[in-house]
């Protein structure tokens, strides 16, 4: 008949040898303890850790332990269910066994995987990053091929906007009355000009001066009308 009891006795002492500084025993009814398990750190230092804890049920090792994680660090939900499902697998191929250095082994190893898988993570991330800035360059130093459609909806745009800037620079310019008229819109909108001129002429009498000195009398003029070669326009000329 197996002393079950023993068994799980002479397995806590041993497991606490191997594990002096991260073992924590937290009842003896019924026994029930915890094991941190820590990855190897990574270029960075950084590690991934995880707090097993595992309680005998009264048949162990013929039956498996309970287990659960306890506490973790920089173990994400998914890894975590990954530990679980690997508990499960280890404790059924090693029924009837003592099992737990077994199980902490297998969980170590898996915690450093996982740290290879972030580190790997890690490197993807910045590989693609790089790419993205790489292509934004090109981009850059290429410019856009022109489609019909990107085009079109630049067009339109472009026309919007236009249509947008050139609203609000009238509605300025109204507004500062600075709208500038034509000739034509002028007397279109001001009626007084079509008047103006006649009324400064009533206004000084229709009294224009005239210097009767700048003309010569008609009289001291030697007009030979007879004269074939007599132009009325040559009066005027200094020529003899």
């Amino acid at each position: 008949m197996t002393d079950y009891a023993e068994e799980q006795r002479n397995e806590l002492e041993a497991i606490e040898s191997i594990y002096p500084d991260s073992f924590t025993v937290l009842s003896d009814e019924p026994i029930s303890f915890t094991v941190t398990v820590t990855s190897d750190p990574d270029e960075n230092g950084e590690i991934v850790e995880a707090t097993l804890k595992f309680t005998y049920v009264e048949k162990y090792p013929d039956e498996p332990p309970l287990w659960e994680i306890y506490s973790q660090e920089n173990l994400e939900d998914v890894d975590g269910e990954d530990v679980l499902a690997l508990l499960q697998q280890q404790a059924e191929e090693n029924l009837g066994m003592v099992m737990i250095f077994t199980l902490v082994t297998a969980v170590q190893e898996k915690l450093n995987e996982i740290v290879d898988v972030m580190k790997h993570r890690r490197e993807e991330e910045k590989q693609r990053k790089e790419a993205e800035a790489e292509e934004a360059e090109k981009v850059l130093f290429q410019g856009t091929v022109v489609t019909i459609e990107n085009f079109l909806t630049w067009k339109a745009k472009f026309e919007l906007e236009m249509s947008e800037l050139r609203t609000k620079r009238q509605k300025e310019e109204e507004q500062g009355g600075k709208l500038k008229l034509s000739g034509k819109k002028l007397f279109e909108t001001d009626h007084n000009l079509d008047t103006s001129d006649i009324q400064f002429l009533e206004e000084t009498g229709n009294n224009v001066e005239v210097d009767e000195s700048l003309f010569q009398d008609i009289e001291d003029l030697d007009l030979d009308e007879d004269d074939p070669d007599f132009d009325p326009l040559d009066l005027g000329s200094d020529e003899d």
